[in-house]
């Protein structure tokens, strides 16, 4: 066979190949993707623009507003239409609450600046704010962090009936919650441990247990007692363990759970 005839005969064959290849693939070709548009009725909805922390001011560029299903958008909700509040109504605001980004803004958890403080603001309607020293040795080595629950644990000196000085514990209240620790509120992104400077506690309690608390700083030492996350389902706030209430005198007695136990004085 000649040369020429071999040539010819070769590029004859690979002009088969590729029309081959190339049957093939439209033979084998998928079939087209069909997009089917769903209209979903939304509303738009005001939302957290970034990441805001407890007690920040807010201003618009913490806001932007994002489309919401309209059948998830509750009451609480600041919508375009709605009314409640607008963007611009809430800039100069304070966080009461964190949020986090892309969270819906409600207007309850911003309060007016003018209106009270931040720890005010987090504050229950009825309870009080009130503080107690701490140190490293009274306050589970400084671990405490605030939103923590704690039991209040008042340690004082009497003397007994033979004149004898003895040391005396109880239990002044159980599962308190932890405001704020010196002036953190707030425990910080990555942080484990509050301020190891601060010197002080500040706890949610009853006006009267917060009267009994003022006393008892004035009796003794108060140590808090740190309860684990997997009790605060056992009761909804602060519970009395000892109530102390002034008789006449300097005498003091104490009654636990209304049973009278015992007397003492405070020199």
């Amino acid at each position: 066979m000649k040369k020429a005839q071999l040539i010819g005969i070769s590029i004859a064959g690979v002009f088969g190949l590729a029309a081959f290849v190339m049957m093939k693939g439209l033979v084998n070709k998928p079939a087209p993707t069909k997009v089917v548009e769903k209209t979903i009725n939304t509303t738009e909805v005001l939302v957290a623009r970034v990441d805001i922390p407890l007690g920040e001011i807010v201003n618009d560029g913490h806001f932007r507003w994002q489309a919401w299903p309209k059948e998830a958008v509750t009451s609480s909700f600041i919508t375009r239409t709605g009314g409640a509040a607008s963007q611009r109504d809430l800039a100069g605001r304070i966080a009461r609450a964190p949020f986090l980004a892309g969270e819906p803004i409600t207007s309850h958890k911003l309060i007016k600046a003018g209106a009270g403080g931040v720890l005010s603001a987090i504050l229950p309607a009825g309870m009080r704010a009130i503080s107690t020293k701490i140190k490293e040795d009274t306050a589970v080595g400084r671990l405490i962090l605030p939103n923590d629950h704690v039991d209040v644990i008042l340690t004082r000196r009497m003397r007994s009936k033979g004149g004898a000085e003895q040391h005396v514990s109880d239990t002044l209240f159980s599962n308190v919650r932890v405001l704020a620790i010196g002036q953190q509120i707030e425990t910080k992104e990555g942080k484990k441990s509050p301020d190891g400077n601060a010197s002080t506690a500040t706890l949610e309690l009853t006006p009267r247990q917060a009267e009994l608390l003022a006393l008892a700083n004035q009796m003794g030492d108060i140590t808090l007692a740190l309860r684990s996350v997997a009790d605060l389902g056992e009761s909804t706030g602060p519970a009395n363990g000892v109530n102390i209430n002034e008789e006449r005198g300097n005498a003091i007695r104490i009654l636990r759970y209304g049973t009278r136990s015992r007397a003492y004085g405070v020199n």
